[in-house]
């Protein structure tokens, strides 16, 4: 997007905001590699965005792993801040919510759901939410900012977004 890979978008807004980065990616590593250390799925069937918050859970340093996808380009200034004011100690996941839908791939993560994300994923479990419904999960408010959520699927999208944000 506008000469730059669209991953180089997204690490351009959260480098900022967090002192760790690190990328899921099943292919392409080696060009991955050079925005940030890349990590793969453990799972051989590459179980979707669980399988990336599996890996990201086994290898970030920190107890608390926050995930967004690389195809979203207008990630809030202040989307770590957020989160992180509202974790509660008995928090296990938050997800962000735009004012009228969750979110489900903006997200932070206790490490504590590691073994419980094993296992749904072992029994072949694949919908991100039902996992939310298993573990303690709150809503993080950014219905003044639902902008921050746009995401890029298609060439056509990427060309008119390029064009509307140059």
């Amino acid at each position: 997007m506008n000469g730059q890979p669209l991953i180089q978008h997204v690490i351009d807004k959260l480098a900022p905001q967090t002192p760790t980065l690190l990328i899921n990616a099943n292919r392409n590593q080696d060009l991955y590699a050079q925005f940030a250390p890349v990590i793969s799925d453990e799972f051989p069937d590459y179980p979707g965005p669980l399988g990336g918050i599996h890996a990201g859970l086994s290898h970030a340093p920190t107890n608390w792993v926050g995930f967004v996808p690389c195809d979203s380009p207008l990630i809030c200034d202040d989307l770590v801040a957020r989160f992180c004011q509202a974790v509660k100690p008995e928090s296990d996941i938050l997800v962000a919510h735009d004012g009228e839908h969750q979110q489900p791939v903006f997200t932070l993560f206790h490490k504590r759901v590691l073994p419980k994300l094993s296992a749904f994923l072992a029994r072949g479990d694949r919908k991100i939410i039902l996992l939310y419904d298993e573990c303690h999960t709150s809503y993080v408010d950014f219905s003044d900012a639902p902008s921050c959520f746009f995401n890029l699927n298609t060439p056509q999208e990427l060309a008119q977004f390029g064009a509307l944000h140059p």
